[in-house]
């Protein structure tokens, strides 16, 4: 039986450089599927771009927390929020607000459910270091992942930090981040091989990657266009520290 393969991206977050990277790297490795796990925007300076793009190749787009409020922003938002939501166009918020929250993929007799950031919602979010509580809301039915087989299996992105955690036959996994990683420079994704649709164990794969891109250009376009919160971007692309724990500008 043949094995396909399946890209699991997130959080590009307008970083149309490294998304480029990494569509390139997936072309190479003959990638039949791309499952993006949403926040297509905000952060970086080419949201507009990057919803294009991952409109046109990726098979699945599920909803962030980004695509799900940025759109929804009044004008007495910040003005990095507002000059984020004004670089998309209208018919783009529409479409990020109307994405799927989650996808299920049976694969080599594995249940795989995907998600942007917990079970519950978009906006609650789940980190590497969490609950024994925490680990089994993700893997529940709830109404936002609809009912079904529960999965065995669990990919979801948000906290831009890469980690495989197995415990009692049930895998939690975070796929990183492609635009605004938080671990380490290198955008992140994870590649899946095995029998798609098939409901009996076979051979299977999990790989987290990492590719290697122009981030100096990707600041400068950021530069060129005029992007709000410049600085704090470029340290985290150059450097991978969260803004919220660099030292301050002033």
């Amino acid at each position: 039986m043949s094995l396909e393969r399946v890209a699991l991206i997130s959080d590009v977050h307008g970083n149309l450089t490294a998304l480029d990277a990494v569509l390139d790297d997936l072309r190479r490795r003959g990638v039949d599927q791309i499952v993006n796990l949403g926040d297509f925007v905000g952060k970086g300076p080419r949201g507009r771009q990057v919803v294009d793009r991952c409109a046109e190749v990726c098979d699945i787009n599920v909803r962030g927390n980004w695509d799900d409020f940025l759109p929804t922003l009044g004008d007495d938002a910040s003005p990095g929020m507002v000059w984020w939501r004004d670089e998309l166009r209208p018919d783009q918020h529409e479409w990020l607000r109307t994405l799927p929250l989650s996808h299920d993929l049976l694969m080599s007799g594995r249940r795989i459910r995907l998600f942007h950031a917990s079970a519950t919602s978009p906006h609650v979010r789940v980190r590497a270091s969490h609950t024994a509580e925490e680990f089994d809301g993700m893997f529940a039915n709830t109404p936002m992942t609809g009912d079904g087989p529960v999965p065995s299996m669990v990919g979801y992105g948000d906290i831009h930090e890469t980690f495989v955690e197995v415990n009692r036959g049930r895998t939690l996994f975070n796929v990183g981040s492609v635009g605004n990683p938080l671990d380490e420079p290198e955008p992140s994704y994870v590649l899946l091989e095995g029998a798609l649709g098939e409901q009996e164990p076979g051979r299977f794969s999990m790989q987290i990657v990492r590719v290697p891109y122009d981030v100096e250009s990707e600041i400068a376009a950021a530069a060129r266009l005029g992007m709000l919160e410049l600085e704090p971007y470029a340290i985290e692309l150059r450097t991978a520290v969260y803004r919220g724990l660099q030292p301050s500008q002033a």
